[in-house]
């Protein structure tokens, strides 16, 4: 029929419609929750791997513990636990029945009997080997690490708890707080220790991911008469939290802090080292603050338990968030601090919402924008084209670099302390600079610089701090390993950079630090002021090294000295009185005669008041006054004189704790109590 298409039409039509379906579903324009690209990327929060998921996750968590009891200038006590959860907890936990193998060759970790035997046979061989070797004295090699035949399936899964004795959380905020990513109270211009603001967000995104299980977690603030206690996932396309239970609980003990609980795929076994050097690390640098790791395996044989306890009482001041800095803003933060401003003309705006533009300066501002700018314009009807030339007035003119009053430092007597509390140097010397600037943030650099120790490997061991937190990872490219390897000559200060046990420590707060790569685990190199203050803060702590190193030198010289002249006392002692009994039968006998002078020491020595033990205790007595003239001589050439000149501090008066004193210096802290 002539109304009816052809099959050939039909055909044609129909791929032409699939053909218009398939590019309509590759146009459609899609979108991403923040909580989906952090799953995606992970590695940008430092989950790369099970093993760094389980490292990552425990400093979340510590981080989080150490930022709330210093908000409310609580001495912190942080206890972390790693509970090893083997297969048949783990899927019992899930409600899953274990299931026994049927058809084994299906598995990645399947031996066949050729590779069994070969297998054994090869280590049989080894065995005798070392029997052998043994027998005959010989040194057996280090065995070589054999391979465990693990599936790729089979994951190690962990229970990973943290507890302090913090701020708590408020009851209502719970939810958001854990399951809304990109959501806190980090995000204003301060120096805080998140390096993203995801904190134990993250560690929830990655449960999800490896175990499905909810996180746990119960809070309760101060005077509350109750516990909180949330469990809950994330919706990682919806970015909202999915609430399991949310309820609250009689707080009988009063108790006040956080206690987060989150089921994880980890290794253990790799990842072991880094996290015991980040909590030791952690208590170099917080060393008041109290820390109790535990990790429990299935077998209790590997069980590990470390308590590293609190030096000193003694608290940095809590950061304080500031404003911007004129030279440090872009148009984009021009334009939302615009939009968020309270303030009704752009006199005002200038005035309050950055730093170090009082209202003189503001005035003079406005008037070199031109005519279309007055100091009475109301804020809100600033251009685009009018906040370009903001910007760029910004970026051309003056301003008084910012004050690093809103840093928190660790100050050298916390610096010190931890140094000496967990690697019990020979030596330490520490100092702390004046606030500098890069950008228009505020940096403080303090540092450190121990010879010899405990634990300690022999030549440069570097410890890198950033807003106080220990960086363990890319070391290499680091600004700290750079200067300390390549900058500093070691041996102008008596050090020896390759036989020595040296300690080098570098903190260093801001309210921007500059990390580089995704992980944000390093500082970089590129950024010259920074650079500058940490190679002069490592050479003040050398020259002060110096000087004990001259001293322990000059001491030990001396000592040796003394030993090499103690050590012919007795023969120099035995000839001598020798001669004088010579002398005096002589002139007993009259066979010669002497002066005066030497006729009354002969006769001393004739009626034994001159001995051989007298002679000895002279000759002592001479050798001491010698040794004391020759290291006084030495000091005074050498410029050595005395110690360092250290200050001291008088720290305010704080009303709320006026029964004390405290008088700070860069080695003690003397509380003088009223």
């Amino acid at each position: 029929m002539a109304g009816d298409d052809s099959p050939a039409e039909t055909k044609k039509g129909s791929s032409k419609n699939s053909k218009n379906s398939k590019e309509s579903k590759e146009s459609t324009l899609k979108q991403k929750s923040p909580a989906e690209f952090f799953a995606e990327n992970k590695n940008i929060a430092g989950f790369d791997n099970p093993g760094k998921s389980l490292y990552t996750t425990v400093r979340e968590l510590v981080e989080n513990a150490l930022d709330s009891s210093e908000s409310i200038s609580e001495l912190p006590e942080v206890e972390v636990t790693i509970e090893e959860i083997g297969k048949s907890k783990f899927n019992s936990m899930i409600g899953l029945i274990d299931r026994e193998r049927v058809d084994t060759q299906l598995y990645d970790d399947y031996e066949t009997d050729k590779a069994r035997e070969k297998r054994l046979v090869k280590e049989a061989r080894a065995s005798e080997i070392q029997a052998k070797n043994l027998a005959s004295g010989k040194k057996n090699k280090e065995p070589g690490v054999s391979k465990v035949l693990k599936a790729r399936g089979e994951a190690s899964y962990y229970k990973v708890t943290c507890k302090d004795n913090g701020k708590g959380m408020p009851h209502d905020d719970i939810p958001n707080m854990f399951g809304r990513v990109l959501s806190g109270t980090k995000y204003g211009l301060k120096q805080t220790r998140g390096k993203f603001g995801l904190g134990a967000k993250m560690a929830l995104i990655w449960s999800k991911m490896s175990t499905g299980l909810p996180i746990e977690i119960s809070s309760s603030m101060k005077s509350q008469n109750y516990v909180t206690f949330c469990r809950l996932d994330i919706d990682i396309h919806r970015n909202i939290p999915h609430i399991h239970l949310h309820e609250k609980k009689a707080n009988k003990e009063k108790w006040h802090g956080a206690e987060i609980q989150v089921v994880i795929e980890g290794n253990w076994t790799t990842y072991r080292s880094k996290i015991l050097h980040y909590m030791r690390q952690m208590a170099v640098i917080t060393p008041y603050a109290q820390f109790l790791f535990r990790f429990i395996s299935e077998t209790p044989e590997k069980n590990v338990t470390v308590k590293f306890t609190r030096r000193t009482d003694v608290m940095p001041p809590i950061p304080i968030e500031t404003k911007h800095h004129p030279s440090s803003v872009d148009l984009l933060l021009i334009k939302r601090l615009v939009t968020d401003t309270s303030k009704k003309t752009l006199l005002q705006f200038l005035q309050n919402e950055f730093v170090n533009i009082n209202k003189n300066l503001a005035a003079r501002l406005i008037g070199e924008m031109g005519p279309d700018f007055s100091p009475g314009m109301a804020v809100k009807s600033v251009t685009a084209q009018q906040m370009v030339r903001i910007h760029q007035l910004f970026r051309q003119a003056k301003f008084d670099d910012p004050s690093g009053d809103c840093l928190s430092p660790a100050g050298e007597y916390n610096l010190r302390l931890g140094i000496i509390k967990e690697l019990h140097p020979d030596m330490v010397a520490t100092h702390s600079g004046s606030a500098q600037v890069f950008e228009g943030h505020p940096f403080i650099v303090e540092a450190g610089v121990s010879v010899g120790g405990r634990d300690v490997k022999q030549g440069m061991n570097i410890f890198r701090f950033a807003n106080r937190i220990p960086l363990l990872f890319e070391q290499g490219g680091d600004v700290v390993t750079r200067t300390a390897l390549k900058r500093i000559n070691w041996n102008s200060y008596k050090i020896n950079q390759t036989q020595d046990k040296i300690g080098v420590f570098v903190s260093i707060v801001s309210t921007k630090i500059p990390f580089k790569g995704t992980g944000k685990e390093y500082i970089g190199d590129d950024i010259s002021e920074i650079a500058t203050a940490v190679k002069s803060a490592i050479q003040q702590c050398c020259i002060q090294l110096k000087s004990k190193i001259v001293k322990r030198l000059q001491a030990r010289e001396q000592q040796e000295r003394k030993r090499s002249l103690s050590r012919y006392i007795p023969d120099a002692t035995g000839a001598v009185y020798e001669v004088l009994k010579q002398m005096t039968e002589e002139h007993t006998n009259k066979r010669k005669r002497y002066k005066e002078e030497d006729t009354a020491m002969l006769e001393k020595v004739s009626k034994h008041i001159i001995t051989k033990e007298t002679l000895k205790e002279k000759l002592a007595e001479h050798v001491e006054q010698v040794d004391y003239e020759m290291a006084l001589e030495y000091a005074t050439q050498s410029g050595v004189s005395e110690e360092p000149r250290e200050n001291i501090y008088l720290q305010q008066l704080n009303p709320s704790h006026s029964n004390f004193i405290d008088l700070h210096s860069p080695t003690f802290v003397f509380r003088l109590i009223l």
